[in-house]
């Protein structure tokens, strides 16, 4: 899909679908237009607009020069950021940004959400919205406040699971189970968003790079030196999330090794239970030509007797070691 977006009395206003996705003088106003998934008669619109759009494999190549470059006067930024593919799967994605004086355009392949929640919010960034540089600088903007909900979630979620696993209620293996998945599933979001703070810091080195030859420079400088101090303290808030997971994953895995112990334990103690009784059982068993126990009247009760009393006699030393 192709979105075009011009300013809007609040905000940015998107353009008709009609009218955005073809080659004419009304896409050539808008400030910013996102490609999603693009078509190929959307593609060749906005390269009629003299803009290469890279395709998903150009963006997914791991160079850096493939990555932030800069052509025909166009600045070429990829970044990874977390997002919904089309069937709700949870993914790290590549998006690219392709700012020129006159517009910017985003190609992504995936929903990361802040696509969808900065037009509305755009004239209230630090930057505004009144030129493509400052759109770009307001939606990453919006892209580090959104890592920054991401991390924040993430952190409750692992306050919960630690209070539920050290809550010493003596939680049950499906229920650590759980607790362990969702300690996963926690992981891997702070990993994928670790991995966004890295490449949009990045981007961003690349970008005040350009700001010496732009004439809206020495505004924009400060905001984008400010934009990389958040994305440093929320590395440093990533690490520490990351250091959180490893030690639930620990504890997690402590508990189930205790709850696998203890039933361990029950199985040997029941086994140790009848080790004497068997071999009593085993003894009177053998069917010796010459066992005076074989013709005498209470040779059968005295035999269960024996069994009993040797294990209610274990029995009564393991409690008393306080093995059970």
């Amino acid at each position: 899909m192709l979105y075009a977006f011009i300013p809007g009395p609040r905000g940015l206003m998107r353009l008709e679908q009609e009218t955005s996705i073809s080659p004419g003088a009304e896409l050539a106003k808008a400030l910013w237009i996102d490609l999603y998934r693009p078509l190929d008669s959307q593609i060749a619109a906005v390269s009629a607009l003299g803009i290469e759009v890279p395709t998903l494999a150009d963006m997914e190549e791991i160079e850096i020069s493939n990555r932030l470059y800069r052509e025909e006067g166009a600045d070429v930024m990829t970044v990874v950021l977390p997002g919904i593919t089309p069937d709700g799967a949870q993914i790290a994605g590549p998006v690219s940004f392709i700012l020129t004086e006159q517009r910017l355009v985003t190609v992504r392949h995936h929903a990361p959400r802040s696509f969808e929640t900065f037009p509305e919010r755009a004239d209230r960034s630090a930057a505004g919205c009144k030129s493509s540089e400052r759109i770009f600088l307001g939606l990453l903007e919006e892209i580090i406040a959104r890592q920054a909900d991401l991390l924040e979630a993430a952190g409750r979620a692992l306050d919960k699971v630690s209070a539920r696993v050290l809550s010493g209620k003596g939680l049950d293996s499906h229920q650590l189970q759980q607790a362990l998945e969702e300690v996963g599933r926690q992981g891997e979001l702070v990993g994928r968003v670790k991995l966004a703070l890295l490449t949009l810091e990045r981007a961003l080195s690349f970008f005040d790079q350009t700001l010496a030859a732009s004439a809206q420079g020495k505004e924009l400088k400060p905001i984008a030196k400010s934009q990389m101090r958040d994305i440093g303290s929320l590395a440093v808030h990533g690490d520490f999330l990351s250091n959180r997971v490893q030690l639930s994953v620990d504890a997690t895995l402590g508990m189930i090794s205790l709850a696998q112990n203890a039933t361990v334990r029950i199985v040997s103690v029941v086994a140790a239970l009848f080790m004497p009784p068997t071999m009593i059982a085993s003894v009177y068993g053998m069917n010796f030509q010459f066992m005076p126990e074989l013709d005498w009247l209470w040779g059968y009760p005295m035999a269960l007797g024996l069994m009993v009393a040797s294990a209610v006699g274990t029995w009564a030393v393991f409690k008393w070691k306080n093995w059970l």
